[in-house]
């Protein structure tokens, strides 16, 4: 098992432990579900923001990105960014993190987005759980708006509800390090 293998296998169990739940969920899209994942136990958790931030950077790095930032709507996507950069600086190849806001603010400088690099820097957009892609759909649009081209997606896990279909038809590459049913599959 190579180190890649093992990290990949660590954050499996990880987001299985911390982020599975069972039950009755609506979810951001409104849709039902019988499970929930919330990945801010793991992209929160010591070893999990850790592990977090080794496969995304892997991710970015198999698909030959080279970002100058990674960011994405805030919540979700704040500690995964955060996470990614440290890891980047300890690596000895750093990528920045940014914060994209639902909305612009109404005060002070009126920024949507916290941290961005400066216009014509390449970025990833980072996200947690993609269910219709809407969420992502709205980082992508911000970046646009910001003049920041954006090399693609990377997403702690697919649920597999169309919206990985939804954000290629975007023109979007996406890179998912889970599926919904491989984490459940062992749960």
């Amino acid at each position: 098992m190579t180190n890649q293998d093992e990290s990949r296998a660590r954050l499996a169990g990880i987001l299985r432990r911390e982020s599975i739940k069972r039950g009755h969920f609506v979810l951001a899209s409104g849709r039902t579900s019988d499970y929930y994942l919330d990945c801010r136990r793991t992209t929160l958790h010591p070893e999990g923001a850790y592990l977090v931030g080794v496969e995304v950077l892997a991710a970015i790095a198999r698909r030959g990105w080279k970002p100058v930032a990674v960011g994405g709507l805030s919540l979700g996507a704040d500690p995964i960014a955060a996470a990614t950069a440290v890891v980047s600086h300890l690596q000895g190849t750093p990528v920045a993190a940014f914060l994209v806001r639902k909305e612009a603010k109404a005060h002070g400088t009126g920024q949507r987005i916290e941290g961005a690099p400066p216009a014509g820097s390449a970025v990833v957009i980072v996200e947690d759980v993609i269910t219709t892609g809407g969420s992502s759909l709205v980082a992508v649009e911000a970046c646009k708006e910001a003049g920041l081209p954006v090399a693609g997606l990377v997403a702690i896990v697919d649920r597999q509800e169309g919206g990985r279909e939804n954000l290629e038809s975007a023109g979007l590459e996406v890179e998912a390090l889970f599926t919904a049913k491989e984490l459940l599959a062992s749960n």
